[in-house]
């Protein structure tokens, strides 16, 4: 909860690392604080779910975006997202085909989302980061902007 004089009439809530941050008037008072809350987290669970697939659904989705840019050549045995991934975005392990995505993904644009999946799926196909691996990827038509949006994530979070 952070309470400011300076503000007057909005309240405001985000996420920010797992914590939800409520930017709210000095002058409310406690049950106004307490309805103003309750609200706001609703609503961020409620578009989280939206943009927050299930592991099942991240399986279907990378099955789509393989048949949409690799002919369907890649074919992952599981997709699941992990808490463990700090650093990286995405992880793909060639020996039996399962791709992890970084918890830190969930709310973020399906485009960016779907990025990271096709990442990750040119991975199944060629797994270095070679210039073909790079022309598979660059095949997804939002992939410099995916790219420009976690890069402005990363520096943000420096």
């Amino acid at each position: 909860m952070r309470r400011s004089a300076r503000r007057k009439r909005t309240v405001r809530a985000y996420r920010e690392g797992g914590r939800t941050i409520v930017l709210m008037p000095a002058h409310l008072s406690k049950a106004a604080e307490d309805e103003h809350v309750r609200n706001l987290v609703e609503r961020l669970d409620r578009r989280e779910q939206r943009v927050r697939p299930s592991d099942d659904e991240l399986l279907a989705r990378a099955a789509e975006l393989s048949q949409a840019w690799f002919g369907g050549r890649a074919v992952p045995s599981s997709v699941r997202w992990v808490t463990n991934m700090e650093k990286r975005w995405g992880s793909c392990s060639s020996s039996d085909h399962s791709i992890r995505l970084s918890h830190r993904l969930q709310g973020m644009p399906a485009y960016v989302v779907d990025y990271v999946l096709v990442h990750e799926l040119a991975h199944l196909i060629e797994p270095n980061h070679s210039r073909r691996f790079w022309a598979l990827v660059s095949a997804y038509p939002e992939t410099e902007k995916a790219k420009g949006f976690l890069e402005g994530v990363s520096w943000q979070q420096r």
